[in-house]
């Protein structure tokens, strides 16, 4: 696990680009994290990255946004008015878990976290791309003060 202290918006961002620019086909990016933690900040920073001139904003009415127009198209989903897993499945999202481009997932602990008992629908969805691990990124954002975040996530790298 990285963790890295951003001390603004724009380094935040940064991160994003920095990301964006690296990013190859089928990349999913699971954002967790609460209100103003700077998810979105980082999904402005890696469709910078990704080549995309388009204004980014949280889909959270529209569920998903798609960003055509650069390097690769960049789907921004937001799950914030989903409350449970089977909600999200009959959203029908399960087509994003292997874009044709980069997916980030705001809310991604909604969708990605563990269920006690049988493995549902959801759980399967999460083994199939976890088996992959070089596709799925989780990153975790902590609120520390007004401007700084802990920003923690999983590096690929072997």
């Amino acid at each position: 696990m990285v963790t890295t202290i951003s001390h603004s918006p724009a380094e935040t961002a940064a991160l994003g680009e920095q990301w964006g620019r690296a990013a190859e086909s089928g990349l999913v990016i699971g954002l967790c994290g609460d209100l103003g933690a700077g998810k979105t900040q980082f999904v402005k920073g890696l469709a910078r990255g990704l080549g995309i001139a388009a204004r980014v904003h949280s889909p959270t009415f529209a569920l998903v946004n798609i960003y055509a127009g650069g390097r690769l198209t960049l789907f921004h989903l937001d799950l914030y008015r989903l409350d449970s897993p089977e909600q999200i499945a009959a959203a029908g999202l399960e087509e994003y878990l292997q874009p044709e481009g980069v997916t980030v997932i705001e809310w991604a602990e909604r969708w990605f976290h563990e269920v006690q008992g049988p493995k549902s629908k959801v759980q399967r969805l999460e083994s199939e791309v976890a088996g992959q691990p070089q596709h799925l990124r989780r990153v975790q954002f902590e609120v520390l003060s007004e401007t700084e975040r802990r920003i923690s996530y999983e590096d690929p790298r072997p």
